[in-house]
């Protein structure tokens, strides 16, 4: 039997939830509350296997309660069951120690499927939010050219541009010595094997465009 606590400040979506999920041989709801602070006092009394969070609420929201709740049972599964999904609900949520994230557009089903995910430690994040979250990921990886210095940079174009070490020695007035070290260090950063590699990177990157040349 799935033991589940509820903690939802809207009356009527709560009881909803309850409701069904009473009707489901397999599960228990041993607790219900209506706001953060409550529920996770609730949770911490209860010790439920799941719990189903909402995330805006008056005394406490969904985000402190979960962090509660993880900091003093972290075995317990937090399911965030919400009808926000931006960056600032999503990241923080999932930061606290929510294990999975569903949005209120969910079906009782799907409510039902992810608490006995959670119950086998298996998770659930609502398609919308994945899609959240891995546009965050790659807003924030960092390019291998991000790492360059102005200059390499001014290199790396010119060698874009299939100009040889004199061409680019003459172009930006450095010795060929230091342009050869350029080179050198871009390949390096790059983690490319040669210049036409580099070059490919270029245009793939676009970073003539990136730069305005």
């Amino acid at each position: 039997m799935i033991r589940i606590v509820v903690i939802d400040d809207h009356d009527i979506v709560r009881k909803g939830i309850i409701s069904f999920l009473q009707t489901e041989d397999d599960m228990e709801v041993v607790g219900q509350a209506d706001s953060g602070f409550d529920g996770a006092e609730l949770v911490l009394k209860k010790q439920p296997e799941v719990v189903l969070m909402d995330l805006i609420m008056e005394n406490g929201n969904g985000i402190e309660a979960t962090k509660k709740i993880m900091s003093a049972y972290p075995v317990c599964k937090v399911i965030i069951l919400t009808s926000y999904y931006d960056n600032e609900q999503v990241i923080p949520a999932l930061e606290a120690g929510a294990f999975s994230y569903l949005l209120k557009t969910s079906n009782a089903q799907e409510i039902a499927d992810a608490v006995r995910k959670a119950a086998k430690d298996e998770n659930v994040i609502e398609p919308k939010v994945a899609q959240k979250m891995m546009s965050r990921f790659r807003s924030t990886v960092k390019k291998p050219h991000e790492d360059l210095t102005e200059r390499e940079l001014e290199v790396l174009l010119c060698i874009g541009d299939g100009m040889t070490n004199q061409e680019i020695s003459e172009k930006l007035y450095i010795g060929i010595k230091t342009v050869k070290t350029h080179v050198s260090n871009i390949l390096s950063k790059l983690e490319v094997n040669d210049r036409t590699q580099a070059a490919v990177y270029v245009h793939r990157n676009q970073l003539f465009k990136a730069t305005g040349d």
